[in-house]
This record gives C-alpha cells, structure tokens and sequence, in this order.
C-alpha cells in the first residue's frame, strides 16, 4: 500500500484514509470509546425495536416514528465504524473507489433522513398537543406510512447526485483523505478542476434539508409552546411539556454537534486537524448512541416496557 501524494491518476482505484492525523500513535486506545459508543448504540437501537414490536401498547404514531429514527441510527453508525475501526486495528487505511462512493451515500442520505423524522416526530407532538382529540383521525397508520416514506425518498433522492458528481471530477493531485472516513466535502477537496457546482449542490442540500427541517421544527414548537403556556394549571403545563423533552434532547443531540462540526471545519482554519475529524465522528456517533438513551429513560412506556421483560427475565 503506498501513501504517496504525488501519484497522477484520473480515475483513482482506491482512496487512503488517513485516520486521525498527528493522532495515529493513540489509534488504538481512541478506538475504545468508539467501539464502546457503536456497541451502545446497536444495543440500544435493536432494544427499542423490539420493545415497539413486542408491545402492542406501544404500536401508536411517535414509537412508529421512534423505530424509523432507531433504523436510521443503526444504518448511519454501521457506515462508518467498521472501517474506521480497520483502520484504528488493523492500519486498513485502503478504501475502494466505489465503497467510498457507496459510504459517502450512505452518509449523506441516512443524515437527511434522521433530520426529516425529527421534522415527522415533531408533528406528532403538535398534534398531540394541539389537537389531541383528532390525533388517531390525523395521524392514521397509512398516513405514518406515506409521511415515512417521504422522509426516506426526500433524503434518497437529494444525496443521489453525490456520488455521481464526485466520480466525474479528474483527481490528479493526491488520493490521500485525511479522515476516517469518505463525505462529499471530503473527496470534492482532492479533485483538480472547478467543483463550484459540488458546493453549491452541498449548501443547497444543506439549506433544503438541515435548514427547513430546523425552520418546521421551530415553528412546530413555537405553536407547541403557546398552545403549553394557555393550559390552566401550572402542573398541567408542566406535564405536557414532559412529552416533549425526549424530542427536544435528541434534536438538540443531533444538530449541535453537526453545526459545530460544520463551522469548525468552514471557517476554524486555526483549529488542528485531529480536533476536526474527532468532532466530525462524534457527529455521527453521538446521536445513534444517545437516542435510544434518552426515549428510553424519559419516556414512561418504554421504561415500564423495559422493566417488565427485565422482571420476567429475571423470574
């Protein structure tokens, strides 16, 4: 394997993932918090899934939503982790062109899906809240579905372009990645021609996705919140407030850390690259690890599900 950054080629066969740069000495021992972080999230998310399925209590709109988000969390750190971990154990820094492409979709679509089921979530609170006696007319099980499966082809269909407008830039300059692994922004950097159209379809991806979603759900809760602070009793306010705060933490888990790891690496130039790449994987690591985290310890049904299978395992 060679990591030579002069090679001329047009069309790369393979892409070197360098890891975590200046921080390759410590790979093995920052391999255990990511290891720990995936095995917390694959348990966590199949735990929630088969807690919604076995429980027929539970076969209502927001624990529909809840498994979409646990399938996408599963999907989304299962794309990367594996190779970053090859890399981290076994110094498999060799990615081929197509898997790079492959994960860089991946990446890409399943992200806009989890933004867009935070968008279907915080509907169903609304309506929960807003229009409680109208909430199994509105949100019926075909209407979870269709809203469902707009989620999955808004995302599917704007990160398509992705890959395809990467595999027609020429790369004749290196065919180095110095991250763990490959994101459109990532792989454009390396080409040696004009990509303005490349950034200009990521911000519009980012602006259509990330900055709609973020504007729904603002305004979802904006009407959530008046609807909140006309109930009459303190207690009341109180109580429908706590339905929301699963939502609010998991939003808050998913987009903080990806609009940070977004600006540190736009305009952070100061910022050491090590610090870059970590940040960039905890923002796809965090959230399928802390999800099933948060639903699991703030919402009443799944912990009394919970500690029931628990009880009759024990017994």
């Amino acid at each position: 394997m060679s990591d030579s950054n002069t090679t001329e080629f047009t069309n790369p066969s393979t892409f070197i993932l360098l890891g975590i740069p200046g921080l390759e000495a410590v790979h093995g021992w920052i391999s255990i918090p990511f290891c720990t972080m995936y095995i917390i999230a694959v348990l966590g998310n199949f735990t929630i899934l088969f807690m919604v399925k076995s429980e027929p209590s539970l076969h209502v709109p927001m624990y529909y939503f809840l498994c979409m988000l646990a399938v996408t969390d599963l999907v989304l750190s299962t794309s990367i982790l594996p190779k970053t971990l090859s890399i981290f154990w076994f110094n498999s820094r060799e990615i081929d062109f197509s898997a790079c492409l492959t994960q860089l979709y991946f990446i890409h679509s399943f992200t806009g899906m989890e933004s867009g089921i935070f968008v279907t979530m915080g509907l169903d609170r609304y309506v929960a809240i807003c229009h409680p006696l109208r909430h199994s007319t509105i949100l019926t099980n075909p209407m979870v579905a269709k809203m469902g499966l707009a989620v999955v082809l808004r995302s599917a269909i704007l990160a398509l372009p992705y890959p395809f407008l990467v595999r027609q830039w020429p790369y004749c300059r290196t065919n180095i990645i110095p991250q763990t692994f490959c994101a459109h922004i990532f792989v454009v950097k390396l080409a040696c021609a004009d990509t303005r159209i490349s950034s200009y379809y990521g911000l519009f991806v980012l602006l259509c996705v990330m900055g709609l979603d973020g504007i729904f759900i603002a305004v979802s809760y904006t009407v959530i919140l008046r609807a909140i602070f006309c109930l009459p009793t303190k207690d009341a306010r109180i109580k429908t407030f706590g339905t929301c705060i699963s939502h609010l933490s998991a939003i808050l888990t998913f987009y903080i850390p990806g609009l940070f790891s977004s600006l540190t690496y736009r305009f952070g130039q100061n910022v050491p690259l090590h610090f870059h790449v970590l940040i960039g994987n905890m923002s796809l690591l965090v959230p399928p690890m802390l999800n099933p985290i948060i639903y699991g310890l703030r919402t009443k049904q799944m912990r009394d599900r919970l500690l029931r299978f628990i009880t009759l395992k024990e017994t």
